[in-house]
């Protein structure tokens, strides 16, 4: 009997079950509503060792109090990552300007719903990246029935997503949030104006009075048009890809309710008590940064995958990509040397059982080799028959075996080689505090990347290159262009 290689020559995972039949107590653990499980992964206790040895080596203890403390952990712009304070982790000044910045918030949303901007039954979210992503995934994830209010997110500059982000709504009843750390991004400036144009145009007397801005930049939002009484705040030391916990997520708070955002937020303080206090053996947040990069570095995997069995998560993948690659995605160090090995890996994937029937073929029997994550939810939310939900966690289950053991055959064209690594996070319930707290575990994972590997996290100046040559070239500043650009311009009557 035939089998295909093995593409990326790592041991049997059979024959580590074989050899450790305690190992799937080994490698689960169940956290904050969540069980993880990395037993189909290539890690064993001596591997988690070494990379335990090796975050020490690398001051893992001091940048993460530093993370909690409010520290300098953004050495490239000199300043703190305050996102776990907007949660209530961590001490000081920092958590106490969230917490007055959370009531202000509560006040606002209360006045919404009081009738203080008019009989409002629609919220038009307008962001981009971490100013949307966190805010849409949440509300598609938690949303689906009993939305206080019709919810839509709007992104792209393209006129198109313009169209459908409004379709259907009532001009007349609907609200805006505007967010923008800095308030000067061009997508969401240009959709914004697109917005004020459609309220003035269906007789909306003052459009920017339907308008709530959340920045970390109040004074260029009042330069807007915006009245300083309906801009929401949050600090400069909260990235984009982090700043769901803040006032960004005000829109899901809006949608949901504010006690289930609060709920929320307990669940990423959760995660982030045990990311603190738990040795680096029953560390879930650590164990996953172990898996990674053992597959980066000594597998030679190019990409990891992520599949929800949940359509309510559809916005998983989306997210991870902004998080961990705007993250890691980086090729120096945090003190500005070339790094020694690979960095972040191309994060994708999508809704099961959708993949299944796209993207599978590769994963069971093509020549790379890429770690499967599957998230699953223990319940639906939908009308049908339960046993339909169990279904699909059933199919989830099944792909994640078939990877792991393969199949032989005398027919090479249906064997499966098997020896393919995945993790399964199993959610025992899609609800507030789980999804803050899964949430909240990807951030930590993604420290925990960036220290073993010595880069910083929290600057992203490759995205902000690209923004600058964007905003250079709509005020029609060619001239420093290269020919093939330059001739693309011309060809499409720019």
């Amino acid at each position: 009997m035939t089998a295909t290689n093995d593409p990326a020559g790592l041991p049997p995972l059979t024959g580590l079950f074989d050899a450790d039949p305690g190992r799937v107590e080994r490698f689960t653990l169940d956290v904050a509503g969540l069980h993880f499980d990395w037993s189909k992964t290539h890690l064993t206790a001596d591997l988690a060792d070494s990379f335990a040895e090796r975050l020490a080596a690398a001051g893992f203890a001091s940048a993460r109090a530093a993370l909690f403390a409010g520290g300098i952990v953004n050495a490239s712009e000199g300043r703190a990552a305050t996102h776990v304070a907007e949660r209530s982790s961590g001490s000081g000044a920092e958590v106490e300007a969230a917490t007055a910045r959370r009531t202000r918030m509560r006040a606002l949303a209360d006045a919404v719903e009081a009738g203080v901007f008019g009989d409002i039954t629609a919220i038009l979210h307008i962001g981009i990246g971490g100013s949307l992503l966190g805010p849409a995934l949440v509300v598609g994830a938690l949303g689906r029935r009993g939305r206080a209010f019709t919810t839509r997110f709007l992104a792209n500059i393209d006129g198109a997503a313009f169209d459908d982000a409004i379709a259907g709504l009532d001009p007349a009843t609907t609200l805006i949030v505007a967010v923008s750390k800095t308030f000067t991004t061009l997508e969401t400036r240009a959709n914004l104006e697109s917005a004020m144009r459609w309220l003035a145009e269906a007789g909306v007397e003052d459009p920017y009075g339907r308008v709530i801005a959340v920045t970390a930049a109040a004074e260029a939002a009042i330069e807007a048009g915006i009245d300083e009484t309906r801009i929401l705040s949050f600090g400069e030391g909260i990235g984009g890809r982090y700043s769901l916990w803040s006032a960004v997520g005000f829109t899901a708070a809006l949608a949901l309710g504010v006690n289930a955002f609060g709920e929320l937020l307990e669940g990423a303080n959760l995660m982030d008590a045990h990311f603190l206090a738990a040795e680096p053996a029953l560390n879930a947040c650590l164990i996953a940064a172990f898996a990674d990069r053992y597959y980066v570095e000594r597998a030679g995997a190019q990409s990891r995958a992520i599949f929800a069995y949940d359509e309510r998560l559809s916005l998983l993948a989306p997210y991870l990509q902004q998080l961990e690659m705007e993250s890691n995605g980086k090729s120096v160090t945090a003190s500005g040397s070339p790094v020694a090995g690979p960095t972040a890996p191309v994060t994708w994937g999508g809704v099961g059982t959708d993949a299944q029937h796209a993207v599978f073929q590769l994963l069971h029997q093509g020549t790379v080799m890429v770690p499967v994550e599957f998230v699953v939810t223990g319940d639906g939310d939908d009308e049908q028959d339960p046993e339909r939900h169990a279904i699909l966690m059933l199919n989830a289950f099944a792909q994640a075996a078939a990877l792991m053991t393969g199949a032989a055959s005398d027919d090479p064209q249906r064997a499966h080689p098997g020896n393919r690594p995945s993790a399964t996070i199993l959610i025992e319930r899609l609800y507030p505090r789980s999804l803050g707290a899964l949430l909240a575990f990807y951030e930590h994972r993604t420290f925990a990347n960036a220290v073993l590997m010595g880069i910083n996290p929290f600057d992203q100046f490759g995205v902000e290159y690209s923004k600058a040559l964007s905003r250079d070239m709509a005020d029609g500043e060619f001239g420093a262009l290269d020919p093939s650009t330059r001739s693309l311009i011309a060809k499409a009557g720019l």
